[in-house]
């Protein structure tokens, strides 16, 4: 009572290996290279926690822990089955093969419910590390939800922010003296991530109706706790938002969960599949983040298991918070391989027994390294153990069977249909439409003459016949421009001294010099000239 059965240890596997369900809130690891039964471990654990109540949330990479939602095949455990074998080894008993009370949940809602949330509750920490913003263009985003938070704009959608962003756009010059830097090139950069994201079918996550964590943590009729089941097999193509979401949700526990110390089992099991993707190239504020996730979740009543192929995938401050440890085989095949499996035997209280180095590369497939925590919270020795076999079905629940369950849900309805109410996109549609009926409300009524102005203007430019500068009003006519009179042609008589023209060579000198006065070089001599006289006096 109290404990829930992994599978059985020792040289002959007679030896049963469990997990305390005190301890079960202390999290844990699964890892092991690809093929040594890393996803039937999830499935034995899944169904443990179930039947203990505990609901269980965790991702579907492959697809196959949907099968949790189908009882595996009775002639597997029959004698002579595949499996009736490592049942009489570990002392299993009787075993009664059943489906399990499974939840589908796909955040792009075509293989179970839709999961949303509102871009408010994602944050701009986990928003800017699902961009892959850098700090400037961070920053204009910490502006953009504090400016959403002082204007009481709410931004529930993509659209949401992507017209609060053209908002700061069109305001950043005073933005910027009040809020901080805010330029042009990094709005455009957040715009062309939104963009990406859009094309990549991330837009149906954020909306309404959001997610209601209530309905991760139910349990059936029976006392049997739900298994959440995200398909991740879609999401897996966009790796950053995969491990975005899931912090996220964890993010969401943890803060909403009331404390609750060290509860007799926990209130939830959260499995984190490809733990690794949450780790990689992450900034140290989200590491930051994750690492106080995983210190202060436990007196929420939450288990949190990673699973990865290695534990060098994990940070090592993340590393210690996790008390409960199933290793499958690791293989050392290169230099870093061989320094990732030091590593893990490292991390395990040892066995007199064995030595954990020269094991961990030889175990088979369902079989691992298995070290939980006692009663009294301390590591014990890591065991040699068979994991035993699940009862639910090992691959994928067959489609007619999924649809059921997905039919028979509770949640059914709940959150299919999306909800697109007044938020931050609709405001700042109808501030811009009465800003502009105030403006042509103010405008000046256009005067009518003026057209036949600009045209007048343009027919002079052109070489019309209007001199420059006239401008025709009403209540008068246009005077009409004296006609040119030919030049006198010059003749024989003129006074010497004198040019053609008629002005003597004195005459022409003055009148050049007067029209050297009015342009700028002229001014210039004058200034000279003026300035020696008076200097002279």
């Amino acid at each position: 009572m109290g404990e829930i059965f992994i599978g059985g240890g020792g040289v002959e596997g007679r030896d049963p290996q469990t997990l305390i369900l005190r301890r079960a809130n202390r999290h844990g690891l699964v890892a092991g290279a690809t093929g040594t039964g890393k996803t039937v471990t999830l499935q034995v654990l899944a169904e443990a926690f179930s039947d203990a109540g505990v609901p269980v949330f965790m991702a579907d990479v492959k697809g196959d822990l949907s099968g949790l939602a189908q009882a595996a095949d009775p002639a597997l455990f029959a004698p002579g089955g595949k499996l009736a074998g490592r049942v009489e080894t570990i002392g299993m008993g009787d075993v009664a093969p059943r489906a399990f009370p499974v939840l589908f949940w796909d955040l792009f809602g075509e293989q179970g419910h839709p999961v949303r949330t509102t871009i408010t509750e994602m944050g701009p920490l986990l928003l800017a590390r699902l961009l892959e913003l850098n700090d400037a263009q961070e920053g204009v985003l910490n502006i953009a939800f504090r400016l959403a938070d002082e204007e009481g704009l709410a931004l529930l959608d993509l659209k949401d922010l992507r017209a609060l962003l053209a908002e700061i756009g069109a305001r950043r010059q005073a933005l910027s003296l009040s809020h901080g830097h805010v330029s042009a090139a990094s709005i455009g950069a957040i715009q062309r991530r939104l963009l990406v994201l859009e094309t990549e079918g991330a837009a149906a996550f954020f909306g309404e109706p959001a997610l209601d964590l209530a309905d991760l943590m139910g349990a059936e009729p029976d006392g049997r706790g739900r298994i959440s089941v995200l398909a991740a097999d879609r999401l897996m193509r966009s790796p950053r938002l995969y491990a975005t979401f899931l912090l996220w949700l964890l993010s969401e526990l943890f803060e909403e969960l009331p404390e609750v110390g060290d509860p007799d089992k926990p209130k939830l099991a959260f499995f984190f599949d490809e733990a690794h993707l949450l780790f990689d190239s992450a900034p140290r504020p989200l590491l930051e983040k994750v690492e106080q996730v995983a210190r202060l979740i436990r007196s929420k009543g939450v288990g949190v298991y990673f699973i990865s192929q290695s534990p060098a995938d994990v940070p090592d401050a993340v590393l210690g918070q996790l008390g409960n440890r199933v290793q499958h085989a690791l293989r050392a095949y290169t230099p870093r391989d061989a320094r990732a499996l030091r590593v893990a035997a490292e991390t395990f209280r040892p066995n007199p027994a064995f030595d954990t180095a020269e094991v961990l590369p030889l175990l088979g497939v369902g079989e691992a390294l298995v070290s939980t925590l006692d009663a009294k919270g301390a590591p014990r020795p890591v065991e040699r153990t068979l994991i035993r076999p699940p009862l639910s079905r090992m691959g994928p629940a067959d489609p007619p069977i999924r649809e059921a369950a997905r039919a028979a849900s509770p949640l059914a309805g709940k959150y299919e249909t999306a909800i697109d109410r007044e938020s931050a996109s609709e405001i700042l549609a109808a501030r811009a439409a009465q800003a502009a009926a105030a403006a042509e409300a103010a405008a000046p009524e256009p005067d009518p003459f003026d057209a036949w102005n600009r045209g007048e203007a343009e027919r002079r430019d052109d070489g019309g016949e209007f001199s420059r500068g006239r401008r025709w009003r009403p209540g008068g006519s246009a005077p009409k421009q004296a006609p040119k009179q030919a030049p006198k042609p010059a003749t024989n008589s003129q006074p010497a001294g004198r040019s053609r023209q008629g002005d003597s060579v004195g005459d022409a000198f003055m009148k050049s010099f007067a029209r050297s006065l009015g342009s700028r070089a002229g001014r210039t001599i004058l200034r000279g000239v003026l300035g020696g006289l008076f200097k002279g006096r």
